[in-house]
């Protein structure tokens, strides 16, 4: 079973193949173009010349892009209208009456500032469900809809949102529309809400479903062209694209709902942090991991508590100040990567990104034309990357360039030396990704002390000591292949869907048989489409959880209802709801009436995976593997100094080799650092640990 991963960040896109049957690794990084298809092809194509693998043999590519996320953050999508409910015309530029920022005056509303539907293209007809069931109150004026259909057409929309109240208990009338807007109309990009996410909130719900509507063209026209320049190339295997929750989806699922891809490329390295992070813990713990996503343009920062990816929360996920009820893992995102531009702004402040070089030109030590100094130009003017380890020698660096970087827009402004200033962009950088990891764990109630760093990313483990010294982690993993563990964790997981019914009921008023048929209607709508997209039975599997609250509260918290696919009864859910709500906020009230809100059934296909691959233990000393020795810079009690520092090929290295600080640990795609008083040893299965010395 042959399957490649590709995953395209800002800088670099990402390749990675594993052949399951001969153990066949293989990993590679090209430049990300403009059109980043074009990137992502040429790595699947080299790689496969690398691997001396055909294109036919190709069993599965799994890819994880950012062209949703580009296209809302850059608000680059396509001119989009709305059909909605007569009188609800203004609910996507109303919103809620919380504001994004309580306090301030001159607040931007991303939806009102830059709407996804123009108020123009808002159109309204006729109709009315009521709660709680869904009953038709007013029928679908479609004549109304064939009007709205035909002037959208008119002025140029080329998708359309049809966003109906009350949708979410009958979805009667937004079908019909969807019917009459595509017969109308067939050339529009049409959706409807209860496809996209059929559950309560009408802002978000209608916001949620004019961004699938806004990116949705762009989308499908690169799945594609992407699928067309793969089978000219003459691999013929299924596409499948990672979601924000996670799990892998199919590109006809991937093209039906894009709103899935907002975080497709972040949540692969997440999987690919928890993936080894399992490796290398006793087999009797599950792991808590903080994984750090270190790339080109930003740092991403996920949490693994107990063995399990942290979710975010429904009703806080956003892209771009937009809210998006959609499943997403929990990533906190900041503009700190290796092409970050360090600069010293018009108070005279020192400050490191969030703008970066990018691909194109780049870091000053990457010849390519850029002359703004970048953490990865600091790095290159400490001394701490050898040419020959960027990229296996593919790419030439140019030190001299990296240092003048630095001296001319940092040291001479601010009167330092260049070895001074380049540390200091280390530093904050480092304090940048220290205060955001704080606030996904001590700011949640979790001791970081209780951690491991698995740290990744082509930058990601040139940071990793610092962090944990900062934070007082007891150890940091380096992966084996760091730097494209984010097109290796695509080949670590499993297509996932997620289905939700609203419920709105007491659980004093609810039945037992009627709470499983609910589960079960939800569980054969999963079943079916994992069917279809080839599952066998024996590989489904499913996860029960549902949305509760106490009666009167505003927010909910999701909790496991179920186990193998069977529900639990009743007041077995509602004390762990009780559990839940103490756990989450330290209190509870079991004397309170548990409200239903939302039922919630997760949907798993398993699909083959990446397997270890065994690593050789060492049998020669450590010292005999040093390549050279060079003067590199490190930070010593506030003060720089030069140590003679020794350079090693991680592929030379074996498990069971330790290697005390200082020295540079390098690789094709990554460079580990390993600063004095630091130790780096090799695990069983080839993943690097760093931990101080006592």
């Amino acid at each position: 079973m042959t399957i490649i991963g590709v995953d395209i960040g800002g800088t670099f896109t990402d390749v990675f193949l594993i052949d399951n049957e001969t153990e066949t690794q293989a990993i590679h990084k090209v430049s990300t173009t403009d059109d980043p298809s074009v990137g992502a092809l040429t790595g699947i194509r080299e790689i496969c010349e690398m691997a001396d693998t055909p294109p036919e043999n190709v069993d599965y590519v799994l890819h994880g892009t950012t062209i949703a996320t580009n296209a809302v953050l850059e608000h680059e999508g396509v001119e989009t209208g709305m059909i909605t409910t007569e009188n609800y015309r203004d609910i996507s530029h109303i919103g809620r009456h919380q504001r994004p920022q309580n306090y301030s005056i001159q607040q931007d509303i991303p939806w009102q500032s830059n709407p996804l539907t123009k108020r123009r293209h808002r159109k309204t007809v006729s109709e009315r469900l009521t709660p709680p069931d869904g009953n038709v109150k007013v029928p679908l004026d479609e004549d109304a809809v064939v009007d709205a259909a035909r002037e959208l057409k008119d002025e140029g929309v080329e998708a359309i949102a049809i966003c109906f109240l009350f949708s979410y208990l009958n979805d009667v009338h937004e079908q019909r529309a969807k019917e009459i807007v595509e017969d109308v109309y067939p050339e529009a990009y049409v959706t409807a809400s209860s496809e996209v996410y059929s559950q309560f909130r009408e802002f978000e719900r209608f916001t949620t479903t004019a961004m699938n509507a806004f990116i949705g063209p762009n989308v499908v026209e690169y799945i594609n062209r992407f699928k067309k320049e793969l089978t000219s190339y003459g691999i013929t295997a299924d596409l499948h694209i990672m979601q924000s929750n996670g799990g892998i989806a199919t590109d006809g699922m991937a093209a039906e709902k894009p709103v899935s891809l907002l975080l497709s490329g972040p949540a692969a390295g997440i999987l690919g942090g928890q993936w080894r992070s399992e490796l290398s813990t006793p087999t009797d713990e599950d792991p808590n991991t903080i994984t750090l996503d270190m790339g080109g343009t930003s740092a991403d920062i996920g949490i693994i508590d107990d063995g399990e990816v942290t979710e975010a929360n429904i009703r806080e996920t956003e892209i771009g100040g937009y809210p998006v009820m959609a499943p997403m893992i929990d990533i906190e995102t900041i503009g700190a990567g290796g092409g970050s531009i360090a600069y010293v702004d018009q108070g005279g402040a020192f400050r490191v990104g969030p703008k970066s070089a990018g691909a194109n030109p780049g870091p000053a030590s990457y010849g390519r034309g850029g002359t703004e100094p970048t953490v990865t130009d600091a790095h290159v003017a400490l001394g701490r990357v050898r040419p020959e380890f960027f990229l296996g020698g593919e790419m030439d660096l140019d030190t001299e360039a990296a240092k003048d970087a630095v001296s001319k827009t940092l040291a001479n402004p601010l009167g330092m030396e260049m070895v001074d200033a380049g540390l200091g962009v280390l530093d904050i950088v480092n304090n940048s990704m220290a205060n955001a990891i704080r606030s996904k764990t001590i700011q949640k109630g979790r001791d970081p002390a209780n951690f491991t760093l698995v740290t990744f990313g082509g930058a990601g483990p040139m940071h990793a000591a610092d962090l944990i010294e900062e934070l007082n982690i007891p150890r940091a993993v380096i992966p084996v292949n760091p730097g494209v563990l984010s097109a290796v964790g695509l080949t670590t997981t499993d297509i996932q869907y997620d289905y939700v019914n609203t419920e709105f009921s007491l659980m004093s008023d609810l039945d037992q048989d009627g709470l499983r048929d609910t589960y079960d209607d939800l569980a054969n709508q999963a079943r079916t489409q994992l069917r279809s997209d080839g599952i066998p039975r024996d590989r489904i599997s499913l996860e029960l959880t549902a949305d509760c609250r106490y009666e009167g509260q505003g927010y909910e918290l999701n909790l496991t209802v179920g186990t193998s696919g069977k529900i639990d009864d009743i007041e077995t859910i509602r004390q762990r709801f009780h559990e839940a709500h103490e756990a989450e906020f330290g209190h509870n009230f079991p004397g309170n009436p548990v409200e239903v809100v939302n039922e919630r059934i997760t949907g798993y296909g398993e699909l083959p995976s990446s397997e270890q691959v065994s690593f050789p233990e060492a049998t020669t000393p450590v010292a005999d593997h040093v390549l050279a020795e060079e003067v590199v810079y490190f930070r010593d009690d506030e003060e720089s100094v030069a140590l003679d520092t020794p350079f090693f090929e991680r592929n030379d290295l074996r498990a069971g080799h330790s290697i005390e600080g200082p020295a540079i640990i390098g690789e094709k795609d990554s460079t580990t650092v390993v600063p004095p008083n630091f130790t780096a040893t090799v695990l069983a299965h080839g993943d690097l640990e760093l931990t101080q010395t006592e």
